[in-house]
């Protein structure tokens, strides 16, 4: 089984232009054309929470978003959201508490495609490293104590991690595999790789990028991540 995941950090659907362009940034995820996707900054973050990105649209693409949201106007969680393709069904889904001096978060879902089990792990870590770590620890602590056993699985969000292998990286002890697809911050010049994607071993990476078409070079102030995963 071969699925392709990725990690869109949207900026609330402001482009480089200033404008707010919902429609701009549904375009950039069919060009990605992912199975899974894990979206950061996808709801306004004062008053209500309310998505950024219109749910007749979202009805009209490819994918459904994973019920999580604790809003009634919002698609996630502390702006933390997760699409899957129409035809996963999502077997359970919960917020994830993690500590935090900002308003950061994260998500988890268990989905079943082509018949297997994948749980997948959503997520916009804090700027300060100490926490990073911290924040990572307790996402991991949740995967520990999740129902269904070990399965496989993908962790992907903005890490806000500069180092490839240092920092808070070093929290994924073997058995992980931390991708850094590439540069992907801030999207015009991109010159940092905030943007991880973290597979458990039961993985073969088969292939992984940086998605830099001119459209998403506009959409937002990241671009979107991406690898091609495939289970034996």
């Amino acid at each position: 089984m071969l699925l392709k995941f990725a990690s869109y950090n949207i900026h609330k659907g402001v482009g480089n232009d200033g404008k707010r362009d919902p429609d701009r940034i549904l375009a950039v995820l069919r060009e990605v054309d992912a199975d899974v996707i894990a979206l950061q900054e996808c709801d306004r973050r004062f008053g209500p929470r309310a998505s950024v990105l219109d749910r007749a649209a979202l009805d009209d693409s490819p994918w459904h978003a994973v019920p999580i949201a604790r809003r009634p106007q919002s698609l996630g969680w502390h702006g933390n959201a997760l699409l899957v393709r129409r035809e996963a069904k999502v077997i359970d889904s919960a917020a994830v508490e993690i500590p935090t001096l900002e308003p950061r978060g994260a998500i988890r879902a268990d989905i079943e495609l082509h018949g297997k089990r994948v749980r997948v792990v959503g997520m916009h870590l804090d700027l300060s490293g100490l926490r990073r770590r911290d924040q990572i620890r307790a996402i991991l602590r949740h995967l520990d104590g999740c129902e269904g056993g070990d399965c496989p699985s993908v962790l992907m969000g903005d890490l806000n991690q500069w180092g490839v292998a240092t920092g808070a990286m070093r929290e994924f002890a073997p058995g992980w595999q931390a991708l850094a697809p590439g540069r992907s911050f801030p999207s015009r010049q991109p010159v940092a790789q905030l943007d991880r994607i973290v597979a458990s071993s039961h993985w073969r990476c088969a292939g992984q990028g940086v998605h830099h078409s001119a459209l998403a070079a506009r959409a937002s102030d990241h671009l979107p991540v991406f690898a091609q995963l495939e289970l034996p």
